[in-house]
């Protein structure tokens, strides 16, 4: 007996406390709209990343896929973000230098790609959230760059 009723007020607080702690979800009736939709589309999703990491973009310099501090800085800004949101898988995009040839591109963009993926798992991003791929120019993108996209 003794149990049953410490388990009723123990029930009693946590549903009165509830709504102290989650506000607007005390009034669940036939009119109730959560203040924030409970679902985020992808959307949404990048427009967050962009706002939390500035870019998508990861600028090198010419020929090269050594990581610079600006690039670090902006990749420690995405690193961040993405550990907040592990069910994200995203593309890591390398691009090559305007006047590359195909093969040249190619080579260019997998090394930067490779570079920021290595960045960001350094970082405590998980590989697994990483997928690697590199354009030449069949799929340009922006000059110089490594493009982190949620897919």
């Amino acid at each position: 007996m003794r149990k049953e009723i410490l388990a009723a007020t123990a029930l009693a607080f946590i549903a009165s406390a509830a709504p102290a702690q989650l506000p607007g979800l005390s009034k669940r009736g036939p009119g109730y709209r959560p203040e924030q939709p409970l679902v985020v589309g992808i959307e949404a999703m990048r427009a967050d990343f962009l706002a939390k990491s500035g870019s998508p973009n990861v600028y090198f310099g010419n020929d090269s896929a050594q990581l610079g501090a600006p690039a670090r800085a902006t990749l420690v800004e995405q690193a961040a973000w993405l550990r907040q949101h592990p069910e994200l898988v995203v593309r890591v995009e390398g691009h090559g230098d305007p006047g590359d040839t195909r093969d040249h591109a190619l080579a260019v963009g997998a090394r930067r790609a490779e570079s920021v993926r290595e960045y960001l798992v350094l970082l405590g991003v998980p590989a697994a959230q990483l997928s690697v791929t590199t354009w030449g120019k069949e799929q340009p993108g922006p000059p110089r760059t490594v493009t982190v996209l949620l897919r």
